[in-house]
């Protein structure tokens, strides 16, 4: 498995070469000209996208499987999230490497988004829109 530091710096000699600045040069306006995500954010933008996908029923079922709301798992909301039933069941782990798995991380990380990426009729191509801008913090 990769660092992802290394993978980041990979990214930032990819922008270095492909717009000609000096290395000494800040490369964080560069990346965000070119559109690119760093690593740790990319990552989350392919999950988000999966899960997204998943729930839609555009994936495999092995992983349409793994999503499940908590209305679904006989969970019943609070009052105070009545409005937001989108919610994911999350599975407890008991370790990192579970903590990592597509299972636990794509419900934390749906959970996380603003509700307006969570409707559930939303196109893959806006959310995917929507999510990029999130991630920016545009």
């Amino acid at each position: 498995m990769v660092p992802i530091h290394r993978l980041q710096s990979v990214l930032k000699a990819a922008a270095h070469l492909i717009t000609g600045i000096c290395h000494g040069d800040h490369i964080t306006l560069v990346l965000r000209q070119l559109h690119r995500l760093p690593v740790h954010p990319r990552v989350m933008f392919s999950i988000a996208g999966l899960l997204h996908q998943s729930l839609a029923g555009a994936t495999p079922a092995y992983l349409a499987d793994e999503c499940r709301f908590l209305s679904d798992a006989g969970h019943h909301p609070l009052r105070s999230s009545l409005n937001d039933m989108r919610k994911l069941l999350i599975p407890p782990t008991h370790n990192t490497l579970g903590d990592r798995s597509f299972t636990t991380s794509g419900p934390r990380l749906c959970s996380d988004l603003p509700p307006g990426l969570r409707r559930p009729r939303l196109s893959f191509d806006s959310f995917k829109r929507s999510l990029k801008s999130h991630l920016f913090g545009d």
